[in-house]
């Protein structure tokens, strides 16, 4: 299992992309979680497979149908304490 820590930048908040990406997450068996952060952008952490983390990425890029995603950033990450995947409060 691989944990990789991601923010995304654009026009990712106000346009469903937390709920996006807890439903993308969870179809390819994902842990971690998702929250939008006080500067704009969104932050997630993913955990599983390293075929689903790619595929998810590759995902993220793109986005829900009304996001505008002009940057993503990885970096290599722990892994979460518990299962599952959630939406996170702001931070």
């Amino acid at each position: 299992m691989k944990a990789l820590r991601v923010v995304v930048a654009g026009r990712v908040q106000g346009v469903g992309y937390r709920a996006w990406t807890e439903a993308a997450a969870r179809r390819r068996g994902l842990a971690g979680w998702v929250r939008n952060r006080l500067d704009g952008s969104v932050e997630a952490l993913l955990a599983g497979e390293e075929a689903a983390l790619d595929a998810m990425l590759e995902a993220m890029r793109r986005g829900p149908p009304a996001a505008r995603v002009d940057d993503l950033t990885v970096e290599d990450a722990e892994a979460p304490a518990a299962p599952g995947f959630e939406v996170r409060p702001t931070r």
